[in-house]
């Protein structure tokens, strides 16, 4: 199933990038209600779809295989806990505005919470290094 349709108003707080779909075909379902912690961490199904998920939508802020270049946080190293997911979950569905700056939008009306939690699963499983 997809996440959605983007329409061009809401590609416009993210450069000159547009958010892409995600398709999670294979995901349990996780219903209408938010999950606090992230129901998929260690799911190999969504760690592949998170992997394709986040190098569309996340890598060009957040680096390459999940190592960021300094522009934005290192995801690697947000804790595998109920308050990582929920700082997770919090900056992915409402975005980040910095200073009166926005940061990074919010995916919140681009992607299901299914894709959003493939996402934390995708990064829970890069090594720190």
């Amino acid at each position: 199933m997809l996440a959605g349709t983007l329409a061009p108003r809401d590609a416009s707080s993210h450069g000159d990038v547009t958010p892409q779909p995600v398709d999670t075909t294979g995901l349990e379902p996780l219903g209408p209600d938010w999950r606090a912690e992230s129901p998929y961490r260690g799911n190999a199904v969504a760690t592949k779809i998170g992997q394709s998920a986040y190098n569309q939508n996340c890598a060009r802020c957040h680096g390459i295989d999940a190592i960021s270049g300094g522009i934005a946080p290192d995801l690697r190293f947000l804790e595998e806990t109920a308050e990582g997911d929920a700082w997770f979950l919090n900056r992915i569905r409402k975005g980040a505005v910095i200073n009166g700056e926005p940061k990074m939008p919010p995916f919140e009306k681009l992607m299901n919470q299914e894709a959003m939690w493939a996402i934390r699963a995708y990064i829970d499983s890069r090594p720190e290094e």
